[in-house]
């Protein structure tokens, strides 16, 4: 019973003080809406977590292990965000936008080294937006992530069929989405990969191996289709982009 007890700790803060203090702030004043809400936990929040300046948090917003995770300046939490740190922590950058739903979630429970998720400045992350960083997530500034979209650092082993999934262990190598990028609506990003700056990901593509910089991929598997240096993307053009995700799906 005090193995299981400790097991949850240990999943929730790095200490029983800190899970107490944590929880308490947020079961006083993560619940009130508007401004006044936005106004108290600017400030009470300070105490739980690290922040510069004064966050932007609305109501219904969930942090765990909130020792581990990092706010820079002018970071806004929309209502219903949850976020899990660990060792490794979340960072999320300055003037970045964390939308409805979206979870980040270290989920470090095997002290992985590398583990961890780091967003950089001005970063937009739209809504219901899945983040796991076992392997480690590091997003360049200026990145925006559309709506449900999903970066998994973490593989499961499957190679014996006699035993359980459960039983055979994880990869986990990481992802890196370099400065400038756009990843688009429902995409999903797999372990391993590096998205190269400047480049897009179409709506709904699954990247399983890595992008150059500055490249339109997509489809499932992703495939680059443009080198958006050469053939900007343009209005006039969009309809090239709409076909290839069609050819590619």
């Amino acid at each position: 019973m005090l193995g299981d007890i400790r097991f949850y700790l240990h999943g929730k803060s790095s200490s029983l003080w800190r899970y107490a203090v944590s929880e308490t702030v947020q079961a006083l004043v993560g619940w009130m809406p508007g401004l006044p809400g936005i106004a108290l936990r600017a400030v009470a929040y300070k105490a739980i977590l690290h922040a510069q300046g004064l966050p932007a948090i609305e109501d219904r917003v969930r942090i765990v292990r909130s020792e581990d995770v990092w706010l820079g300046a002018r970071v806004y939490l929309d209502y219903g965000v949850y976020l899990h740190g660990g060792p490794g922590g979340i960072h999320i950058g300055a003037g970045s936008w964390i939308m409805n739903g979206s979870r980040l979630h270290v989920f470090n429970f095997r002290d992985m080294p590398q583990s961890g998720i780091r967003l950089g400045c001005r970063t937009f992350v739209g809504e219901g937006t899945i983040m796991r960083g076992q392997g480690g997530i590091r997003v360049g500034d200026n990145v925006l992530f559309g709506p449900a979209v999903q970066i998994l650092a973490v593989n499961h082993v499957f190679t014996d069929p006699d035993r359980p999934i459960m039983d055979q262990g994880i990869t986990a190598e990481g992802i890196v989405i370099e400065d400038n990028c756009w990843i688009g609506a429902g995409a999903l990003v797999l372990d391993g990969v590096t998205i190269g700056r400047g480049s897009t990901i179409g709506a709904g593509s699954v990247v399983a191996s890595s992008v150059p910089a500055h490249s339109l991929a997509v489809g499932s598997p992703a495939r680059v289709i443009r080198d958006l240096r050469t053939h900007p993307l343009t209005r006039s053009n969009v309809e090239v982009f709409r076909g290839g995700m069609e050819r590619f799906h």
